[in-house]
């Protein structure tokens, strides 16, 4: 294996393409990787971007939507022959309802005509389960039940309307393991050769899946180590022939300034690599542990999970300066440390297709080894002009997203409230949200009738609750909320489950919230709670005694506005429960449930009764707030907020 050291010049840090050749013209050749991550169903366009967070707010072009993508991809492909088109996971699941009221299959066919070739599985490619990602893959109807569905096979990007052809792309995961039959359940790399060299793509998805994805989406599945896992095929690989070696993988990591130093940047680039993905307290973030242990042999790695944009390697741009003007872009060594400390590229192009990353490697024949790695995060941006001259001439992949809108349209359009001001997802110092509020009252109000579970209390997980949460994006107030505002906010298709507690259990389920608390992973997930319960815990308290009070008041969500019915009980007092006995009907999700979000707990739940689908309960209770009733209003007295104090 060759040492690889890549010092570029400013000028060529910029070019996307141009970078130095550690072995002779006639000898090395180019091959251009094109990578990008976290699509999530995202056809259109998600907003804007900037290429740093210097660029004011106003400046940053819209960013993204399938068509723009694939002219993207058609231009770095156009400027070389020899290249390929990989991905790092989660290109479906949480998608807007522009996919998933198809069941993903609209991105599935945008990907197809992107050109994607190797994909890793990420976490959301198990929202529905194997099967139903097997089902992606390899095409066919959606049925339920033995009758198809009917917004299954729109056929819009398929061969034939009334058809899917499945992903003509490989999903890989080297490191998810059938129980069943021990092996990988989907192909654990792919090859694609160039000049009669392979090169190796080895699909990795996150280890920590089970704890983020519902468990009966990965039920008979097991997830291994990463690095132990690509370790382990550098012998198989080689003895192919193969030395050029990608790691496509489900993880990441942020761009941080380190705590202690002063010589890192505050602002972020997407081609910068600020703190080195370090975690502020300087540990090793998820993905720098990972690359950390990884063979020699690996060359590349693209990564994905936390929507960041990053490049650390040898061409990182650090950004300083409070301006544009004063911005210093300053190319130095740099990527990540493998396990013999050799400088590794590592890179991620945030999410929902505002970032490509074009990556130039030079392969030296008679190795067959990578010698040289370029990367270089592109936006996506649909101001540019031969890109849309492009996508006018070839409107393949704009005409697929233009039938799928037209056909979500009558549903996404759909009024379905009125709000007087923004919900958003954004929780305050003690963890509530506003959205998450909204949503705990209405999975509550569709479970509190006696007949469908005789709730008094639900509890919704915060991560449940997406981005930009229930607002008006024009910022104008009253609003008409409409069903694809809700959906974007709740777009998980989980079912509602009511079961019993004892009080003893709802202090414990608490206390689960905190980072590496019973069970819990490595940071806190504070559950949104709905009217009538409330409770304060202490930042300073340790695992099982942050809970300090809980208090419960009998509450009808049922009609608008709700009404108490019952005086206040303390659940938990001082930290003491003061009837651990008594029992409490409860509502979540059947992600939490079956202990997803680290909240084992829930599993020991009794009675259980499974209930209506989330959206529908939402949708359900927002109709309370339609014309001519009046418009919800999140700070009205009756919601009982704060509902979660900190101290």
């Amino acid at each position: 294996m060759i040492i690889r050291t890549l010092c570029l010049s400013l000028a060529l840090a910029f070019s996307g393409g141009a970078f130095a050749q550690t072995a002779s013209p006639k000898s090395a050749f180019t091959v251009k990787i094109i990578g990008f991550n976290d699509y999530h169903g995202n056809l259109e366009s998600p907003g804007t971007f900037g290429v740093n967070t210097l660029v004011p707010a106003a400046s940053r072009p819209a960013v993204g939507g399938a068509e723009y993508m694939a002219a993207y991809v058609a231009r770095m492909k156009a400027a070389n022959p020899l290249n390929v088109v990989v991905g790092a996971g989660d290109y479906i699941g949480a998608s807007p309802l522009i996919s998933a009221l198809f069941f993903d299959e609209p991105a599935v066919e945008t990907l197809n005509k992107i050109g994607v070739e190797f994909n890793a599985v990420g976490n959301h490619e198990f929202d529905k389960g194997k099967d139903e990602l097997k089902r992606l893959q390899n095409g066919g109807c959606k049925f339920t039940a033995g009758v198809q569905d009917p917004n299954s096979c729109k056929g819009f990007g398929s061969a034939a309307p009334g058809s899917f052809d499945g992903a003509r792309y490989k999903w890989l995961s080297a490191n998810v393991i059938d129980t069943a039959t021990g092996k990988t359940l989907l192909p654990a790399y792919g090859i694609k050769t160039f000049n009669g060299v392979k090169v190796a793509f080895i699909g990795m998805t996150l280890k920590g899946t089970p704890g983020i994805v519902t468990p009966t989406g990965v039920a008979g599945l097991s997830f291994q180590d990463e690095a132990d896992t690509v370790n382990a095929l550098v012998p198989r690989l080689r003895a192919q022939g193969i030395e050029s070696i990608v790691v496509l993988v489900h993880q990441g990591g942020f761009q941080n300034v380190v705590t202690g130093t002063t010589n890192q940047p505050t602002t972020s680039d997407i081609n910068g690599c600020t703190g080195d993905l370090l975690n502020t307290n300087g540990t090793d973030s998820d993905i720098r542990a990972i690359v950390k242990r990884l063979d020699n042999a690996v060359d590349l790695v693209i990564s994905g999970h936390t929507h960041a944009a990053y490049n650390c390697s040898a061409n990182t741009i650090d950004v300083r300066g409070t301006t544009l003007a004063n911005a210093v872009t300053t190319p130095r060594p740099t990527g990540m440390p493998n396990k013999i400390g050799r400088l590794i590229p590592v890179t991620s192009s945030s999410a929902f297709g505002r970032v490509l990353t074009e990556v130039d490697v030079s392969i030296d024949p008679g190795t067959r080894d990578i010698v040289a790695v370029s990367p270089h995060n592109v936006l996506v941006d649909r101001t540019d002009a031969a890109i849309n001259a492009a996508i006018i001439a070839n409107p393949e992949v704009k005409n697929v997203v233009a039938a799928y809108k037209a056909a979500v349209s009558p549903l996404a359009n759909s009024v379905i409230a009125s709000i007087t001001a923004p919900m958003t997802n954004a929780a305050n110092t003690a963890g509530e949200m506003e959205a998450g509020d909204l949503i705990a009252d209405a999975q509550l109000a569709a479970t509190q009738p006696a007949s469908l579970g005789g709730a008094v209390m639900a509890f919704m997980n915060a991560g449940g609750v997406r981005n930009p949460g229930f607002v008006n994006t024009a910022g104008v107030y009253p609003y008409d909320l409409t069903y694809g505002d809700a959906f974007t906010t709740q777009p998980f298709g989980n079912s509602l489950v009511t079961m019993t507690l004892t009080a003893q259990q709802l202090k414990d389920v608490l206390e689960q919230q905190f980072a590496n608390c019973n069970g819990q992973g490595s940071a806190n997930r504070i559950m949104q709670i709905s009217n009538g319960l409330k409770y304060t815990w202490d930042s300073a308290g340790t695992c099982g005694t942050r809970i300090v009070d809980v208090t419960y008041t009998p509450t009808d969500v049922t009609v608008a506005p709700p009404v108490v019915t019952g005086p206040t009980e303390f659940i938990v007092q001082g930290g003491v429960v003061q009837n651990p006995a008594k029992t409490y009907r409860v509502t979540v999700n059947n992600f939490m449930a079956t202990g997803g979000d680290g909240f084992g707990v829930l599993v020991g739940g009794t009675n259980q009764l499974g209930g209506a689908q989330d959206i529908d309960a939402l949708t359900a209770y927002l109709a309370n707030y339609k014309a001519p009733s009046a418009a919800y209003n999140p700070a009205s007295a009756v919601l009982g907020k704060p509902r979660i104090t900190r101290q």
